[in-house]
């Protein structure tokens, strides 16, 4: 009796978080990110990640994943606003870029210190995560 409780309870506890992350995904809208959101494209993104940090997510509309990453990436631009540069760069549009960098799996967020790459991540990560290394890089 006390197993089938607990395990009911584990199965609430999973259902309520992957509810929590299915909303995030439908009700994700572009609209809604930052303004310090930088869009880039293959004509500005040598301009725009030469100088300082430059925090970058390559990332696909169709991409369930990046649809879920976008609100931490907004979430960033607001708290780096102006110690880094934070930008996104959609790989269907901007193939010559994403090609450049060898991105195959999506997302993925690359940090840039004065035009070159000094941190890749593939997948999803914590906030936390993301702004720890952007803090050991601006120090």
């Amino acid at each position: 009796m006390v197993l089938w409780i607990v395990l009911s309870v584990l199965f609430f506890i999973l259902f309520v978080n992957l509810y929590k992350k299915y909303k995030l995904v439908k009700n994700h809208n572009p609209a809604n990110e930052s303004a310090a959101l930088v869009t880039l494209t293959d004509a500005n993104f040598k301009i725009k990640t030469t100088n300082g940090l430059v925090l970058v997510d390559f990332w696909a509309a169709w991409c369930s994943p990046c649809r879920m990453l976008a609100p931490t990436i907004s979430a960033l631009a607001d708290e780096f606003k102006d110690k880094a540069t934070i930008g996104k760069l959609n790989i269907d549009e901007q193939k010559k870029t994403a090609a450049e960098f060898g991105i195959r799996s999506i997302p993925t967020v690359v940090l840039f210190k004065d035009g070159k790459p000094i941190e890749k991540f593939v997948g999803i990560k914590s906030q936390s995560a993301y702004s720890k290394v952007i803090k050991n890089h601006l120090a």
